[in-house]
């Protein structure tokens, strides 16, 4: 199976609409003969991500938690600081989150690169 390659640039695009097209690119639902069982799916490759946009007051009140499992281990990261460090890592998280919850979403979310 020969993949498609898609580049999208995403100076100035809202990162949710963003994670939207990129979704669907990944699972392949713009092809004619999609099946949701099947992987086949495009690879992505996203330019400028340091100058994406968030939408509304994102930038000062969202934040990520993650807990490790042991009690009072719940740690936050605000969305700010992490577009300083990784901005790859808030797309990256936002299409994560938006591809089917089962076994082909880790395979699906290998194929969005970053340049």
């Amino acid at each position: 199976m020969k993949r498609d390659t898609y580049t999208i640039d995403a100076d100035n695009k809202i990162l949710g609409r963003l994670a939207v097209q990129i979704a669907i690119l990944l699972r392949g639902k713009n092809k004619p003969d999609f099946l949701p069982y099947k992987d086949d799916g495009a690879l992505v490759i996203v330019k400028n991500i340091k100058k994406i946009k968030v939408s509304g007051k994102k930038m000062e009140q969202k934040k990520y938690y993650h807990h490790s499992g042991f009690l009072g281990s719940l740690k936050e990261t605000p969305i700010k600081k992490l577009f300083e460090t990784n901005p790859r890592e808030i797309l990256k998280k936002a299409v994560f989150g938006m591809l089917p919850k089962n076994k082909l979403r880790s395979e699906q979310i290998k194929r969005l690169k970053f340049e």
